[in-house]
Order: structure tokens, then C-alpha cells, then sequence
């Protein structure tokens, strides 16, 4: 094996250098939109400055890792709480911030071999890890939660009952999940990047998913969109600024995206009870508010609101835009037919992607000698599950629907692969 020249050294160490900067500032994009919303919603406040430290943690679950939630309320008594959920706004930033770093080096290129992909994806993942541990070992914290006044508090000074709930990051499940969450993201900045080069032999690919794939992330910033210029009105207009400014910062794609799968008709299951509540409009509130697992779709808050059934309207709409995009964006020899099965296997992965991403468990209560919850706002439970095939089967049906309009739409339009003058003729040529 020879020897690396100078030039070759000085590639990888600039390789490095652009890994670090990638990460760094997609950690810091992600810090900075988890403590805006957080302060917003009123953390800044808690004890112990653990401020910080709830940032760090809200940064790892936003990448898939996981917190374990721990409590002690004394030998007579015991304390349950779990919580899984995404802040997809913390998500959708920070995996903006890193694609972008992640493709930058790779553009005004044609073609790239897989051994130089992977050695920049590996240099980005070396430094990812290392930040993954340093954010894991920073998530932890424990508090002391106030029994209030009255018989309550009595009893659990009297007993050492006074309970304490903590938190930590489960560091070799942040890993593993943190790690995956980078290879998806970069994988899809590939699939989605027209300029992005691509190894030869997965050339051929190109024309049946990078269409689609754009079109997909093109329909989920469009919603994410939609939704903040919402949020803006609502906070103008309704008051609750701080709240609503902490669901755009922290949650916004949880809900948006949640529409977008009720306006194809998918079901969720949930309930809310107790203390906790959805960072969603009080309609949702009121659906899953039950003593019973509610179903949420547009036939149960309809019952509600008639109004959202303009949610369906705008799925319509939006995705025979994604689905014009996508002939647009696709050489003119590929048929409608085809553009059918690209969009409906595109948008049900997005379906799946979404059922995955954005389903909501939390749970909290006190017992007393293994007796029940005490009272007092001191249990609850937050739930929020889809229903999977429901909403794939939705997604399948809308895509076929939406995908083969989009591509009669675009037909009028010229187009990569035909020739200028000819549209009426069929003549073509090879991109």
C-alpha cells in the first residue's frame, strides 16, 4: 500500500474539520431550539438550575434516545413515571443543519464512489457518537416534588414519604438510536439532493426515488409551514403567546404531522388523564379527555368541530402539488402508472415514518403502602398510539390517487428527457 501523499492528508484532515463544524452546529441548532422552547414553556424556573440539563436531555430524546424516569417517595410509598416522545421541532432542526453540512462538500459532483461516502459519513458519525455521549451523561437530574398543604403533606413528612422524581439518559440505547437517527438522515439528504453524487452503480436509481423523496420532504416542510404561519395568528390574535411559542419550538411537526395522517383518514388511538396535557388545540383535549382508549379521526372530532374536515382538503391539495413536483422533477419517459407507484410507496413510508416518530406515552403516579394514587393531581397518564395499517392502507390509496393526477398534470410541461418542439411526437433521449 503506498504511502498518503500531502495532498491526501490534507483532504482528511479538511474532511475532519468539515465533520466537526457539521456537528457542532447541528448540536448547537438543536440546543438552542430545545432552551427557546423550554424557556418558553416555563423551564427556565425549575430548581437546582437543571435547566441545563432538561436541554440536554430534551436534545437526546429528539434523536431517539431514551430517558428513564425514575422516582423515590420513601420505604412506605413508591413512585411510577414513564415518558417517551420526540420534540420534532428540536428533530426537524438539527437534521436540517446536519444534511446541509453533510452535502455541502459533495456538491458539484456528478458521480462519488462509496468508499469516499462512507469514509465522510464515517468521519460525521465519529463525531456524532461523541457528542451523543457527552449529551447522554449530561441528562440526568433529580427533584423534589412538592406535596402542596393540607393532610397530604402531613403524611409524607410524618413517613419520609415526600416523593422524588429524576431523570438520566439510558447512554447505550441514546447511542445506538442516536447513531441511526444520523444514517437516516444522511441517507435521505442523498435521496432527496438532486446534486448530490451517487455511486455508479446506484445511478440507475436515481430517477424513481429522488423524485419522490423530494417530493415527500417538499409535503412535510409545506405542513411544518403551514403550521407556524398558524401558530403565528393564534399567538397574535388568541393571547397564550409563551405556549404557543413553545409548541412551534418543541412540537409543531407532532401535530401538523398527526393532521396530515387524520386527513388521509388514519385513526389514533389515546386519553389523557390527570394533571398532564396535549401541546395540541383543545379540541384533541376534548376527544381524548375519556375515562376510557378514545379514537381520534375525522369522524370523532368532527363530532367536535365540523371544520376539520377541511383537513382532508388539504391533504388533497397539498399532495397533488407533491405529486406535480414529482413528474416534474422526473424524466418524461417514466409513465403515470409509474408515478402512481412511486408516490403511494413514497408517501407510505412518510405515513409509517410519522406513526413512528410521533406517538406519545407518558405516565406518573404515587401509592401509598402499594394503595392506589393519592390524589391531588399527583397521577395521570398521556397517551397516544396510531393505528398502523389504517393509516398505510390510507396512504397507499391516496398516493396511487394523487400520483397518477400529478403526472396527467405535468405532461403538459417540459420536461428532462424529451426533446423541445416534440411533445406531441413522443420522441425522446437519454438524459
Amino acid at each position: 500500500m503506498s504511502p498518503k501523499t500531502p495532498s491526501d492528508q490534507a483532504v482528511a484532515h479538511h474532511g475532519w474539520v468539515q465533520a466537526v463544524i457539521t456537528v457542532l452546529a447541528g448540536v448547537i441548532v438543536m440546543g438552542v431550539i430545545a432552551a427557546l422552547g423550554l424557556w418558553a414553556a416555563g423551564a427556565a424556573d425549575l430548581p437546582d438550575n437543571a435547566f441545563p440539563r432538561v436541554t440536554a436531555a430534551t436534545v437526546v430524546t429528539a434523536v431517539g434516545g431514551s430517558i428513564e424516569l425514575a422516582g423515590d417517595a420513601g420505604a412506605i410509598a413508591e413512585t411510577k413515571a414513564g415518558l417517551t416522545v420526540m420534540p420534532l421541532s428540536v428533530t426537524l432542526a438539527g437534521a436540517l443543519v446536519i444534511a446541509a453540512g453533510f452535502l455541502r462538500p459533495l456538491r458539484h459532483r456528478a458521480v462519488a464512489g462509496a468508499p469516499e461516502l462512507a469514509g465522510w459519513a464515517a468521519r460525521i458519525a465519529v463525531v456524532w457518537l461523541l457528542a451523543l455521549i457527552g449529551l447522554a451523561f449530561a441528562a440526568r437530574q433529580n427533584f423534589a416534588i412538592s406535596l402542596g398543604d393540607g393532610a397530604i403533606s402531613d403524611v409524607g413528612d410524618l413517613f419520609g414519604a415526600s416523593p422524588k422524581v429524576g431523570f438520566k439518559a439510558d447512554v447505550p440505547v441514546t447511542v445506538l438510536f442516536g447513531l441511526l437517527w444520523l444514517a437516516g438522515v444522511l441517507v435521505l439528504a442523498l435521496l432527496v439532493s438532486r446534486r448530490a453524487p451517487l455511486p455508479a452503480r446506484l445511478v440507475r436509481f436515481q430517477e424513481s426515488v429522488r423524485p419522490a423523496a423530494f417530493a415527500m420532504v417538499a409535503l412535510l416542510l409545506s405542513y411544518v409551514g403551514l403550521g407556524v404561519v398558524t401558530g403565528l395568528v393564534v399567538a397574535a390574535t388568541r393571547g397564550h403567546t409563551a405556549e404557543t411559542f413553545a409548541v412551534i419550538l418543541l412540537g409543531l411537526p407532532n401535530l401538523v404531522w398527526l393532521a396530515l395522517t387524520i386527513g388521509l383518514g388514519a385513526s389514533w388511538n389515546g386519553r389523557v388523564d390527570g394533571p398532564f396535557g396535549l401541546p395540541m388545540p383543545h379540541l384533541l383535549d376534548q376527544v381524548l379527555r375519556t375515562p376510557d382508549i378514545s379514537t381520534l379521526n375525522l369522524r370523532t372530532l368532527a363530532e367536535y368541530d365540523g371544520r376539520v374536515w377541511w383537513l382532508a382538503v388539504i391533504d388533497g391539495v397539498l399532495l397533488l402539488a407533491a405529486a406535480f413536483l414529482m413528474a416534474a422533477r422526473s424524466p418524461v419517459r417514466v409513465r403515470a402508472w409509474q408515478h402512481a407507484v412511486h408516490l403511494a410507496v413514497a408517501l407510505a413510508l412518510t405515513v409509517l415514518m410519522i406513526c413512528l416518530v410521533a406517538r406519545v406515552s407518558a405516565h406518573y403516579g404515587l401509592s401509598l403502602l402499594g394503595i392506589g394514587d393519592l390524589g391531588g393531581g399527583l397521577s395521570g397518564q398521556l397517551l397516544l398510539r396510531p393505528k398502523f395499517w389504517t393509516a398505510l392502507g390510507f396512504a397507499v390509496l391516496w398516493g396511487l390517487i394523487a400520483g397518477f393526477l400529478g403526472a396527467l398534470a405535468a405532461r403538459r410541461m417540459h420536461r428532462r428527457g424529451e426533446v423541445a418542439g416534440d411533445r406531441g411526437t413522443g420522441k425522446q433521449v437519454t438524459d
